[in-house]
């Protein structure tokens, strides 16, 4: 599983011009399901996804986690998360998640979320989205579920 997470002021996604999500500050996160994941790969990402601390106190250092300031999530499918670009030009996504598993997979995790945030809005799995953001810092983290331990 891999998350792109990034620190936003404001952001939406919006589906045939229609706003399907939006938040205010907190975090935009594009998520990619890999064929080896499963729930317990899930819960590892979403507990550190809420527990990362990556906003700014009182004195400007990042000791502060999503929980921590009351942030909001926009939680986004992305399977080209798992593009494979070594060889030729022409990206191979034999390494995400067969779609069915995927989208439960990224249901459970967005659920996960919801049980510790409180607003999670997303976008809708498989569909074409037009995503907006306002990136503060910019801070952007990549987590990949094969780095991270425990």
């Amino acid at each position: 599983m891999k998350f792109v997470i990034q620190v936003v002021s404001k952001a939406d996604v919006r589906i045939d011009g229609n706003i399907k999500g939006s938040i205010g500050r907190g975090l935009m996160v594009l998520v990619g399901i890999g064929r080896d994941d499963n729930e317990r790969i899930a819960d590892k990402m979403v507990n550190k996804l809420i527990g990362l601390r990556i906003f700014p106190d009182d004195q400007g250092k990042t000791n502060l986690s999503l929980e921590d300031i009351g942030g909001e999530l926009l939680m986004i499918s992305q399977f080209t998360l798992y593009a494979d670009c070594r060889k030729g030009n022409r990206p191979s996504f034999i390494h995400a998640g067969e779609p069915d598993e995927a989208k439960r997979l990224y249901e459970y995790a967005v659920a996960e979320c919801r049980k510790r945030v409180k607003k999670v809005d997303t976008g809708e799995f498989g569909a074409e989205m037009q995503v907006s953001l306002v990136n503060e810092g910019p801070f952007t983290v990549i987590l990949d579920s094969k780095e991270i331990a425990g």
